[in-house]
């Protein structure tokens, strides 16, 4: 079973979305999800995770030890044996993608595990332990910032959730959605066949597989080539 754990001052945040649609009914039966509660690890009473940056500036910084402990409790809540990989939410972080997800779920993993920082950032000395250590990968979203990981972090769920077997009610969907093959996903259309002055293209209701093929193809690079130049150049590049 696929095995996500998340680690986060936030506990209460999960599974959220995932509880929903998909994802939800297959939760418990084709995934599992674990959360680990930084603050548990916390050493004083208050259960303090943060504190002022060294040499000045806005905001607090996670403390190491705490974020270090709780990563430690995620790595060991199941055997050993299994493929783990580590990622950290991080608005400087690897650009994710569906070429990603793919190689998280065929190759790389049987369990993630997703630290999700607050405030200013987590302590650089811990990033830079799991990284050579464990080899936590730093992975952004956007380029954005948000007041935490907890969002990105499901996001990332989410997307590698529709690559894991059983989930999808239609395996094969997968294989035709936005960024599967440095293609956007083609227009979609259902009944009525006439709304708003507008038809259903007519090639849709031919019956003819072959032309329907061929159309989805040639509007995905419509779509991909005036939308997003650098998926398109990349999808020349690849010899598509």
């Amino acid at each position: 079973m696929f095995s996500v754990t998340v680690v986060t001052i936030f506990p209460e945040m999960f599974p959220g979305p995932l509880a929903y649609g998909l994802s939800g009914k297959g939760l418990g039966k084709l995934w599992e999800l674990h959360i680990v509660d930084i603050r548990d690890f916390a050493v004083d009473k208050h259960r303090k995770v943060d504190d002022s940056p060294c040499g000045g500036g806005a905001g607090m910084i996670m403390k190491p030890d705490v974020v270090h402990d709780a990563l430690l409790h995620a790595l060991m809540l199941h055997p050993s044996g299994r493929r783990q990989k580590i990622l950290f939410m991080s608005p400087r972080g690897i650009p994710f993608s569906q070429a990603m997800v793919r190689e998280f779920i065929e190759e790389e993993a049987d369990e993630l595990i997703i630290l999700c920082g607050r405030y200013e950032g987590i302590d650089q000395r811990v990033i830079d332990f799991w990284g050579k250590n464990h080899d936590m990968n730093e992975v952004s979203v956007g380029d954005f910032v948000l007041f935490g990981g907890e969002l990105p972090a499901m996001c990332i769920i989410d997307a590698c959730l529709r690559q894991i077997p059983g989930i999808m009610h239609n395996e094969s969907s997968t294989q035709t959605e936005s960024f599967s093959v440095d293609l956007l996903e083609y227009p979609q259309y259902t009944k009525p066949r006439e709304w708003n002055g507008e038809s259903v293209p007519s090639v849709l209701l031919s019956g003819n597989h072959g032309e329907i093929e061929r159309w989805k193809l040639a509007r995905s690079e419509e779509l991909t080539k005036k939308l997003r130049q650098d998926l398109w150049e990349r999808y020349k590049r690849n010899g598509s």
